[in-house]
């Protein structure tokens, strides 16, 4: 099947691009804008970002991971004797590694199961879900059964090899367990899950992802999101997607593909989504210049280590500025930018034997930004500079960005960074709720939380919710309470999203079940979040590291009232 097939290219269509989808084997339907076109390789050119729009290729996603909900105002709503927010009637949705759906944090006290849904990507020879090619699907009375059963697994092979999926529905919905004394934000809301395949292998090797390496690609995860929103128009369901992965690829304005579903679909009644920041601020794997004008040259310096086998980097200035690149070698060889603003420029070192492709691009489904992207394979260890030369500057603004750290082998950083700007797509979704970390205990941002703000100075991150040392079930393991050294605790920003989505389900089940404020949304979720959020008054907000604040849902719910009223 071509899903699955590394025969076949798979390629993101978005119509508002006007690209053809004439000679596809078959494609996927994501929405009425976005499609999931998949190609034979052979006869096909090699991928590259000239001769494919760079939006049209899938980019490569990573797991954002590395007493929460007290500091962060849910115990109090979830006290029966007051508001009872649970997360009674509402769905909360996760595209991540799976679920160990036999784990008591996800069935009632009567055995049964929450989850309303499930729809592994990575079965093959599966019954789809309706719509769909791949996979295999599941629902609540065929867990049920298996649940009733003496072999589960017989009647449902889901299982969470990775376990990161497992830890952040039960962060965001666990059942209550008094005894260990452990609650998810969420403990009473259903839950709806997508195991998402791994990414294939020529993906792998374009972008140089370390062979074992957890990678998602990004058109599976858009196919994950659209799914998740059909089943909850058929269930007629509120809906919070959290999403817990991340990638440093694209533009970090919001304009990549991933990020514009996110928008679609948390602008829609009754529709939130909660994304992770990322945990590279402190990776060294952003640079930014500003005030470069025609006639000069900037040197960006870039450390690589021994037997580092591939890596990239993107450079992007904003429409209508130009650039063009050199390239000096640890041994003083330079290649030099022709100039070509269109296409693609290879140059193989001498004494390094390392091959350099730079292709330069146009991006943008509307006239776009430039984007220079370097790829460099079997690289000498060394420092290597790139030259970066502006034929056309209006600001002299330009950044550049590696990739995210577990998805490169090998030490490869900027010797001079910028921790701003380091947000992950799709956190930069306007839409979206996107959550920093910080620590319960003792307060203060987890210094490697994704900082903001986006290139065209959009607020993000929204929130800091905890994201130290949460504890979360783990996948065919009773939940250890907190200090017993049993494991079970988590740190990252995903963790943070997982925490705040449950924060959210709260939010939605008051506001929109009990208030009938039906109108409600991501948009609002984000307002209402950012107003009631706890602030410092010795800092000033908006801010780059805390956005709004910190994450206080009981603040949350009384800036509700007032909206409400």
């Amino acid at each position: 099947m071509a899903v699955y097939s590394d025969d076949y290219y798979d390629f993101i269509i978005d119509y508002n691009g006007g690209y053809p989808v004439e000679d596809a084997v078959c494609y996927q339907r994501v929405n009425d804008r976005f499609d999931v076109a998949y190609y034979a390789r052979s006869g096909t050119p090699e991928l590259n970002a000239v001769d494919y729009p760079y939006s049209i290729l899938p980019k490569c996603f990573a797991l954002t991971d590395q007493t929460a909900q007290e500091v962060s105002g849910i115990l109090r709503l979830q006290n029966p004797a007051g508001l009872d927010l649970q997360g009674q009637g509402i769905l909360v949705g996760f595209l991540d590694t799976g679920i160990d759906y036999t784990h008591p944090a996800f069935r009632n006290t009567d055995g049964t199961t929450r989850i309303a849904a499930m729809w592994d990507q990575t079965i093959e020879d599966g019954e789809p879900p309706e719509g769909l090619s791949y996979g295999a699907y599941y629902d609540e009375s065929g867990i049920n059964a298996a649940l009733a059963s003496e072999d589960p697994e017989k009647l449902v092979p889901e299982r969470d090899e990775n376990g990161h999926g497992t830890f952040l529905a039960g962060v965001a919905c666990g059942s209550a367990d008094p005894a260990m004394d452990f609650t998810g934000a969420a403990p009473l809301s259903q839950l709806l899950v997508v195991k998402c395949k791994q990414a294939k292998q020529y993906l792998r090797e374009y972008y140089f992802v370390p062979e074992g390496a957890d990678c998602y690609q990004e058109n599976d995860l858009m196919l994950a999101m659209a799914w998740l929103n059909q089943m909850a128009e058929r269930l007629r369901k509120p809906l919070i997607i959290c999403v817990g992965m991340g990638s440093a690829m694209g533009s970090h304005a919001g304009e990549d593909a991933i990020s514009a579903l996110c928008d679609e679909i948390g602008r829609l009644r009754q529709r939130g989504i909660v994304v992770s920041a990322g945990n590279e601020a402190n990776a060294r794997h952003h640079y930014f210049r500003s005030g470069l004008y025609e006639g000069q040259t900037d040197a960006i310096e870039v450390s690589v280590g021994d037997r580092v086998p591939g890596f990239y980097l993107e450079c992007r200035t904003a429409a209508p500025e130009i650039s063009r690149v050199s390239v000096l070698s640890p041994t003083g060889e330079r290649f030099q930018g022709t100039g070509a603003f269109s296409g693609r420029q290879s140059h193989v070192f001498l004494f390094e034997k390392t091959t350099l492709t730079v292709d330069y691009a146009f991006t943008g489904t509307s006239p776009g930004g430039q984007i220079i992207f370097l790829r460099f394979s079997d690289p000498w260890p060394g420092i290597w500079t790139v030259e970066l030369m502006p034929v056309l500057a209006i600001e002299g603004n330009f950044h550049c960005w590696l990739p995210i750290g577990s998805l490169m082998q090998g030490e490869v950083f900027f010797l001079q960074p910028d921790p701003d700007t380091t947000i992950l797509s799709p956190g930069f979704s306007t839409a979206a709720v996107t959550a920093g970390a910080y620590r319960a205990v003792g307060g203060g941002a987890d210094p490697d939380s994704g900082r903001g703000y986006s290139v065209t100075g959009t607020v993000k991150p929204d929130v800091l919710a905890p994201g130290v040392h949460v504890y979360g079930p783990e996948p065919g393991i009773v939940l250890p309470g907190p200090g017993t050294g049993a494991g079970g605790a988590g740190s990252g920003t995903s963790v943070s999203a997982a925490l705040t989505a449950g924060a959210c389900a709260q939010i939605f089940q008051w506001g929109i079940l009990e208030q009938d404020l039906t109108w409600l949304n991501s948009t609002h979720l984000t307002n209402i979040l950012t107003r009631g959020a706890g602030r410092d008054s010795d800092r000033v907000y908006p801010d780059r590291v805390y956005g709004y604040g910190l994450l206080d849902v009981y603040g949350a719910l009384d800036a509700l009232r007032i909206t409400a009223g």
